[in-house]
């Protein structure tokens, strides 16, 4: 029999709001995985509203770099933690996690070779070499934890509550594409990071929904939706209706456009003859429970 901890519990717990005992017996039931215990909770209706992303209690500042000429539009957006929200008040952090925004904006998303890229105000100090001083001088631990580049013909970006311009909580790239002013356009699309940063979409249209996730949600709905006792045929349509809600959740394309509470956003972007290419949304703390990138500087006593 599996063994089911404490913190397995407790994370559990933090996901799904489900009770104690609940959580352990869904524990118990899918061999100690937490996702497959959240769709155990879910299927049983134990569980009201599954998170889609976990989160991690780590704090820092996102940064946002662009480049200010060349075609296409390019920008870069990094996250980088520490251990209190005091550090992310600190200029010389802010200071650092701008620069480490430039780097990746000449460098690329690769982690590596951003913390191997020379530091633009320490001359033959690496990323890396610089991030290991500032955790020894602010004494916590620092980590680069991800980067994204986007490359399209016009880029805008929003930082919801920015400390300065470009370092924020929450930082949104937006890439498009259409006929018109630069200007307009950019305004458009920086409207279109705040709808991201607040509605926190998955994907820009439905082709583009991971496949997997898709088949987990219909496989839940199917369970909830046969534990009212209708046949096979009448459950295909209820879950057929209530994917079209899931899409209207994590499809930007598909939200209610958050500016005026009724359009579509495809409607909107239709409209104004603009399209959108890509986007990224970094939120400090928001998603795996440990970073991706594991260059962990070890504060100095």
């Amino acid at each position: 029999m599996t063994e089911i901890r404490a913190v397995q519990v407790k994370e559990l717990r933090d996901k799904t709001g489900a009770g104690i005992m609940d959580c352990k017996r869904a524990l118990a039931e899918t061999g100690g995985e937490i996702e497959a215990a959240v769709d155990w909770l879910r299927k049983k209706g134990l569980a009201a509203a599954a998170k889609r992303a976990g989160r991690v209690a780590t704090e820092g500042l996102v940064g946002i770099a662009t480049a200010a000429t060349g075609s296409p539009a390019r920008a870069a957006m990094v996250e980088v933690n520490a251990e209190t929200d005091f550090v992310a008040r600190n200029e010389t952090f802010q200071a650092f996690v701008a620069e480490i925004a430039a780097v990746a904006l000449e460098t690329g998303q690769d982690l590596e070779a951003i913390l191997g890229a020379p530091f633009p105000s320490a001359a033959g100090r690496t990323v890396s070499d610089e991030l290991g001083r500032l955790a020894a001088t602010i004494g916590e631990n620092i980590t680069l934890r991800r980067a994204r580049v986007l490359s399209a013909p016009v880029i805008a970006s929003y930082m919801h509550a920015a400390l300065r311009p470009g370092l924020g909580r929450i930082g949104v790239l937006v890439g498009l594409t259409g006929i018109g002013e630069p200007e307009a356009i950019i305004e458009l699309g920086r409207q279109v990071g705040m709808q991201v940063a607040a509605a926190r979409p998955e994907a820009i249209d439905i082709a583009g929904v991971d496949p997997a996730a898709l088949e987990r949600e219909k496989a839940v709905l199917a369970e909830q939706a046969r534990t009212s006792g209708k046949p096979e045929d009448i459950v295909a349509r209820m879950v057929e209706g209530r994917i079209r809600k899931y899409y209207e959740e994590v499809v930007l394309l598909e939200q209610v456009w958050v500016h005026d509470g009724e359009s579509r956003v495809r409607a909107v972007l239709k409209k104004a003859g603009i399209a959108l290419t890509d986007f990224a949304r970094f939120a400090v703390g928001d998603g795996q429970a440990n970073p991706p990138h594991a260059e962990n500087a070890e504060a100095v006593a």
